[in-house]
């Protein structure tokens, strides 16, 4: 190439820098391979219950699949709104993954007239897994069965109170829909989380609760509380000579607390689809499964669509009952 050839097309290059398209790049050469950095999982509950074990026990395989490392970031307070709120503020960029549950994804919207976030601000990226709930008595209760417990609360209203984690918990809201299906009149004692509640029921401070797997297995196990129901459709293999509920003869009172993954509104489908397809493989691998079915869970990958279908379905059923009973926090 001449020197004169040269000259001319340093100038052209000059030219064409000044247009308005300049530094504009075709999509596949602007874009960064995703993931190119750590992927932070914003867990909106402490560390060391069943949101934060079921993160801990799936980040390392999910960062090995993804080529990268995925940080777990606890991210509590205000039953979870916190750490939402927090994910809800994250660029739509694929580094921010975040649990939603019942709380955040359902009752929180029917709870509180204000929020610091929307459901609307996230993408589903699936189903993880249900924590099942149980009803459970303190030993020296007197209670030794669930038929037995509705027939003596609903002989003797506001005689007895309940403890739940929290208001606005999935065992709160739980215990409020058994009241209504069989006509009970119980009273609420909020705590701070599971394990101060279920002191007092060990200690017959207060008579029962509802407690999930990852909560209570342990004590249902060592005979600290004794299990009087499951609120699943069916008995579970953790507990199989537990009776459900609709065996009591309450019907209509099948609840979970459940997990699914959720991203910023706005990050690209190819993104949320490959965080699907790799979390769905980790939960499916051998140790992990075993691992977690031990702790209680009931693991459930779905598709973004499964999971936002059914949150349409859970809002409607929860809002009626919430607005029924009159249930609010603020």
């Amino acid at each position: 190439m001449t020197a004169k050839t040269l000259l001319a097309r340093r100038r052209l290059l000059g030219a064409l820098s000044t247009l308005p398209f300049a530094g504009v790049l075709p999509a596949w050469a602007a874009d960064e391979p995703w993931p190119s950095k750590p992927i932070r999982w914003v867990v909106p509950y402490p560390a060391g219950g069943g949101n934060d074990f079921l993160a801990r026990h799936v980040a390392p395989g999910l960062g090995e699949r993804l080529g990268t490392k995925v940080v777990v970031d606890n991210r509590p307070g205000a039953a979870g709104i916190i750490g939402t709120e927090i994910a809800s503020r994250a660029p739509p960029d694929g580094y921010t993954v975040v649990f939603g549950d019942n709380g955040a994804m359902v009752f929180n919207t029917a709870l509180y007239s204000r929020l610091p976030y929307s459901p609307n601000d996230f993408e589903p990226v699936g189903f993880m897994a249900n924590f099942p709930l149980i009803l459970v008595v303190s030993p020296d209760s007197g209670f030794t069965s669930a038929r037995q417990l509705i027939d003596e609360t609903r002989r003797n209203p506001g005689r007895f109170s309940y403890g739940s984690p929290g208001a606005g918990s999935p065992h709160h809201l739980a215990m409020e829909l058994l009241k209504d299906r069989a006509g009970l009149y119980i009273v609420h004692v909020p705590y701070r989380g599971t394990a101060m509640a279920i002191q007092d029921v060990m200690a017959d401070v207060i008579p029962m609760m509802i407690v999930d797997t990852a909560g209570g297995l342990g004590q249902i196990r060592a005979g600290k509380v004794r299990a009087l129901a499951v609120l699943s459709r069916d008995r579970i293999p953790a507990l199989p000579d537990v009776p459900t509920i609709d065996e009591a003869g309450v019907a209509d009172v099948e609840v979970s607390a459940w997990l699914g993954m959720y991203v910023p509104r706005g990050t690209p489908a190819g993104i949320v689809d490959r965080l699907n397809r790799e979390m769905t493989a980790v939960l499916g691998e051998p140790e992990v499964k075993s691992a977690l079915e031990e702790f209680g869970l009931q693991l459930a990958p779905s598709s973004p669509q499964t999971l936002a279908s059914f949150v349409e379905r859970e809002t409607v059923r929860w809002h009626e009952l919430i607005r029924e009973r009159n249930l609010r926090i603020d």
